[in-house]
């Protein structure tokens, strides 16, 4: 598929599909591991939400995420073989598309559990081999359920499964690269700390972030010592040395800001 940075996406949602983190059964590791894989990559997601295994609930966020132009939907959960997972159907539903056995995926589900056909797949991995007419399929090396492209207008859903170790192979083996192609960015980070309280340091901060508009920066107030505050700037721009080189600048100025009130700023080390 090909893809060019000047349709680059410019707004990012995440999915948490699973009742068992509405619950709070299990802690949703996933959305966050990947906001900080889309920071590094230039970019961070403007919603995250966790969703229960209700196929109207489903629909109803991914529809409204549309609505909203959301030009990448990243899911996890809902992709394997009980009947609760119906993150797919979910989709086709919403979409009104069909989906079909996927072959090269049933033939690398033969080839890896070493069967003499597909007749002997399991129904749980032929349900696992079933995917969105128009996808494209990108294999488990991980796991079983694939990782799922589908374009649908100036929308793409990257569709994966939940266990997190399988979602990290995915991300590592394809999706970063897919998205670092089409996004065209990075980001630098460093952390500094000033001898202020959050409501002195902050003025500075909006000033900095006005004077650079590629950078955000956060005082950490729930890591202050009796003495001082840690502040975290990030910047991004269109490779390494331009985002280091504003993010240089943002705790240049930073720093001049907060001695120039007689306060003291120091590199996290």
């Amino acid at each position: 598929m090909q893809r060019s940075p000047s349709d680059a996406p410019k707004n990012v949602e995440l999915f948490a599909i699973g009742t068992e983190l509405v619950m709070g059964r299990i802690y949703d590791t996933n959305s966050f591991w990947i906001a900080e894989q889309l920071a590094k990559l230039g970019t961070w997601p403007r919603r995250i939400l966790c969703l229960p295994d209700d196929d109207d609930e489903v629909i109803r966020a991914f529809d409204d995420s549309l609505k909203r132009g959301t030009e990448i939907l990243i899911t996890t959960g809902g992709l394997g073989p009980t009947p609760d997972d119906r993150t797919l159907d979910c989709i086709c539903r919403l979409l009104g598309i069909e989906q079909r056995i996927h072959q090269p995926t049933v033939d690398s589900f033969v080839q890896r559990r070493n069967l003499p056909d597909a007749s002997h797949l399991t129904p749980s991995l032929r349900k696992m081999a079933t995917t969105p007419v128009g996808a494209n399929v990108y294999q488990n090396p991980a796991g079983w359920a694939p990782l799922i492209e589908l374009p649908n207008g100036s929308a793409t859903f990257y569709i994966m499964p939940g266990p997190p170790k399988e979602m990290q192979a995915l991300w590592d083996t394809h999706l970063n690269a897919i998205l670092k192609e089409l996004f065209r960015s990075t980001t630098a980070a460093s952390r500094v700390w000033v001898t202020m309280f959050e409501s002195e340091v902050s003025p500075h901060v909006q000033k900095v972030m006005q004077t650079y508009p590629q950078t955000y920066i956060k005082p950490y107030v729930a890591l202050r010592t009796e003495t001082s505050l840690p502040v975290d700037l990030v910047a991004h721009g269109p490779d390494d040395a331009s985002a280091r080189a504003t993010l240089d600048a943002a705790v240049n100025l930073l720093g001049e800001l907060v001695r120039g009130k007689g306060k003291e700023m120091w590199l996290d080390r």
